[in-house]
């Protein structure tokens, strides 16, 4: 790798430093840069300024500075482009913002060497069907949630899974993750961790109201349908948190695994469960311990 894109979230306190540190690391270890808008003008002459999606077109790879969210922004700007991405955590949590700032250093000497690893992640593809035509789509790294938005009123929701009816849920909203996603949204409504290559989909339902709603785990090659048919009022759609619309009545959503996967870079030594004991804090047992060591 010899040509670096770089995209950063600029309103984090520590970008104006790291991306310094990164300019002139960049340098001593032979890599060339560019970028576009803010991070531009932060990393300096060294950076060659490309405007837009043309940056995709003069690199190697992507290097992302911020959290999960910018992580999230510039997988949905690759738009499906074969280019591996690398996150650096300046962030608050960064569960795929692999690389610590301390190891920014580091970091780019394996990119300048290729000694690095990289993981497959899966995109869901979810479409907004109306009167049975699509008027919508987009690509979701981590999860696509239906909810009631603003309303205090329960959502019905009919789910259809590779055209089987399963149920009609009763609750304040559905999510439908993908195992990088697992970590997310839907681990705060009881979902499970999904390791990352595991080839599923995770649904879990927000608020149910019934004692017997579970999280379902079907197979990624499985198409997911959800119908709003019994709903008075308008739900909402958010992908990943950042992107979506309004759903009207008779609506469906239908999500399924994407052609092609997001290409994640990691540093020798990345150890995706070392990561999950230190987000969220799993002590483990003395054997446990001694075994990470």
């Amino acid at each position: 790798m010899k040509r670096l894109g770089i995209i950063a979230n600029c309103s984090k306190a520590r970008a104006p430093v790291v991306l310094a540190k990164l300019a002139a690391e960049a340098e001593r270890a032979g890599l060339s840069l560019a970028s576009a808008g803010d991070a531009a003008g932060l990393l300096g002459p060294a950076c060659r300024v490309v405007a837009g999606n043309a940056l995709f077109d003069v690199i190697d790879g992507v290097m992302v500075l911020g959290g999960d969210g910018t992580m999230l922004s510039a997988v949905r700007a690759l738009a499906g482009r074969p280019l591996p991405l690398i996150g650096v955590n300046i962030g608050s949590l960064g569960f795929m913002t692999s690389v610590a700032e301390d190891d920014l250093s580091r970091a780019l000497a394996c990119l300048a060497a290729d000694t690095f690893e990289v993981s497959a992640r899966a995109i869901a593809e979810c479409a907004v069907e109306r009167d049975g035509e699509p008027v919508t789509a987009y690509r979701a790294l981590n999860d696509v949630v239906i909810s009631n938005g603003a309303s205090s009123r329960v959502a019905v929701l009919d789910v259809v899974i590779d055209g089987s009816p399963v149920t009609s849920y009763v609750c304040d909203g559905l999510i439908v993750s993908t195992p990088t996603g697992s970590t997310g949204h839907s681990l705060s409504a009881g979902g499970p961790i999904l390791t990352p290559q595991a080839p599923v989909f995770v649904m879990s339902v927000i608020c149910p109201h019934t004692l017997s709603t579970r999280p379902l785990v079907v197979s990624d090659t499985s198409e997911i349908r959800v119908a709003c048919t019994e709903n008075a009022f308008a739900l909402a759609l958010a992908v990943d948190g950042q992107v979506g619309q309004p759903l009207m009545q008779a609506d469906t959503v239908v999500v399924r695994r994407g052609p092609s996967d997001v290409q994640f870079i990691h540093l020798p030594g990345y150890d995706y469960f070392a990561v999950l004991r230190q987000k969220l804090s799993w002590s483990g047992s003395s054997i446990g311990r001694r075994a990470a060591e």
